[in-house]
């Protein structure tokens, strides 16, 4: 492939222009923020591992930052963005910069939290500037609907990264964290500073990424009996485990019992727990109710 031509990519004067034009302002209320800086586009595609194979969705790709430098790498892009204008006008900035690469760009005018299909080949990476007010249902969203996703790499505020990337025993511990560890090593992979965004958000940004496990989680349970116990043990994280749990096991006696069948203590909170520990809880009232009903 051919080196790209020094303006494929957009600088800040050339995202002000294309907004000026579309008369688009960027809107709070879908946390948008632009990328106005073609070297951090750059890195986000090599922190991403992207490979001149790999099939790449993007949610939220705005007014196309993204997308291109992912197009000079990428054997094909299916961007999702929700926005009518914006939507309306990538695929003429992506004829106009780069070409020779249009046919291997996609447009999906939709809710990325509506999509359960893409066009063309199945996507095998997720790399994104995920609109912060959505970004972990988005992202959950997408590698539960696209198994064949193997690597992620998304820009979210710097607090939900950390959220994602966190561990047990972490202050940041919770929800995130456990159901993102359900498909994937999840680490934090970089920060990235305000002055790149038009508007300058007043967060500071972070790259999280996502490898999937090469093996799903070994359970009997299914995904959502274990992410309900999550949900639960976190809505009231300051209790203990089988305080937390007795309305999803339906007492407190029914919550202990599930807990020490799975090796876990009663007096535990969630934010100790991995999900391989939440996955046999869940497995273990399964058991329970299963021998009740004997």
């Amino acid at each position: 492939m051919s080196s790209p031509a020094p303006d494929t990519l957009l600088g800040p004067a050339d995202v002000r222009e294309l907004a000026a034009a579309l008369g688009v302002r960027p809107t709070k209320q879908r946390g948008q923020n632009f990328v106005i800086d073609a070297n951090t586009v750059r890195r986000i595609v090599r922190t991403a591992e992207v490979r001149p194979d790999d099939v790449v969705v993007e949610v939220g790709p705005g007014l196309g930052s993204l997308t291109l430098a992912l197009l000079e790498t990428a054997d094909r892009v299916t961007a999702v963005e929700i926005d009518d204008v914006l939507a309306g006008a990538l695929p003429a900035t992506v004829t106009a910069r780069l070409p020779e690469r249009a046919d291997r760009f996609a447009l999906v005018h939709s809710d990325a939290m509506r999509v359960t299909g893409l066009p063309g080949p199945v996507p095998t990476a997720l790399v994104a500037n995920l609109p912060y007010n959505v970004a972990v249902p988005v992202l959950l969203h997408m590698l539960e609907t696209f198994p064949s996703i193997e690597r992620t790499l998304v820009m979210v505020q710097a607090e939900v990264a950390d959220r994602l990337a966190a561990g047990p025993g972490s202050k940041v511990y919770g929800v995130p964290s456990v159901k993102a560890n359900w498909y994937a090593e999840v680490k934090r992979a970089g920060s990235i500073g305000r002055t790149v965004f038009w508007p300058a958000p007043n967060v500071d940004s972070g790259l999280v990424s996502l490898v999937r496990r090469a093996e799903p989680l070994k359970t009997t349970a299914s995904r959502r009996e274990v992410f309900a116990v999550v949900d639960a043990a976190f809505a009231q994280r300051r209790k203990t485990l089988r305080a937390a749990l007795a309305g999803w096991a339906g007492s407190a006696a029914a919550a202990e019992a599930a807990l020490v069948g799975a090796g876990v203590s009663p007096q535990a909170r969630g934010e100790a727990l991995t999900v391989e520990e939440f996955a046999r809880i869940a497995e273990h009232k399964k058991s329970l109710a299963a021998g009740q009903e004997k």
